[in-house]
Order: C-alpha cells, then structure tokens, then sequence
C-alpha cells in the first residue's frame, strides 16, 4: 500500500504545490476532513480557510485557501480554489481592514448577491487572519 499519494494544489495565479504527500487536511462545508493514500474518489467543495498537508519528508505545510473544489483519487488530490497564500505573505493589518470592512457591508441593507459575496470577502479575512506563519 502506498505512503504517498501525487497532490497538486492550483489557483488562477500559480501552482502553489506540486508534489507528494502523506496526507491533506481540507476546510469542508461540514467542517475539516483529511485524506490520506488510497481514499475513495470524490469531487466536493471546500471553504476558506486553511490547508494542512504533510509533505513526503513528514513535515507539516499550510495553505490559505479561498473558496474552491477538490478532487480526490486513490492515487492523488487536486485543489482549485480561486486563491492559495503561504502564512508568511499575507499581510496581517490588511486582512484585519478587510475584515472590518466586510463586518460593516454586512450591517448594512444588501442586495442578496452583494450579501453573499461580502461573507465570501469576510470569510477570506477571518481565513488568513488565522493563518500563522511558520518560522
């Protein structure tokens, strides 16, 4: 049985990974799950919010991730989602702006589309202010 399986994560700007791993933690609609080699195939959704994945030397790396998709094959897991920041390039006095930003839209009388895409924009925020970087 294999220790490893292939995981490409992928966003519009760049391939943030590429490469093996023993496993992946993804932010899901109903909450964290994990996968590990051999998983059952699947297509879902995943949420903002952080990407854990062990590396093929055992090391631990994360990943900000915005709302997306991933695939999951016995043999590798693709993700796409539309943005993937490493913790230590996110810009903590930003998010939080943004995130007030998106708390006051949210007080505010919305049409129903701008009141999804501002929760989408809040829980970007709230993603990559608990992000922490690796030192």
């Amino acid at each position: 049985m294999a220790s490893t399986f292939y995981l490409e994560m992928v966003s519009p700007q760049d391939i943030f990974f590429s490469g093996n791993a023993r496993q992946v933690i993804l932010p899901g609609v109903d909450g964290a799950y994990g996968v590990l080699p051999n998983h059952e195939p699947m297509v879902t959704a995943i949420m903002a919010g952080i990407v854990r994945y062990q590396d093929e030397a055992g090391n631990w790396q994360e990943a900000v991730a915005s709302d997306g998709c991933v695939e999951v094959m016995p043999e590798r897991v693709i993700v796409l989602a539309a943005t993937l920041e490493r913790p230590e390039d996110i810009d903590r006095n930003r998010a939080l702006a943004a995130k007030q930003r998106a708390e006051e839209r949210l007080r505010q009388k919305q049409s129903q589309y701008e009141y999804y895409q501002t929760q989408a924009a809040l829980a970007r925020a709230l993603a990559r202010l608990k992000a922490k970087p690796i030192k």
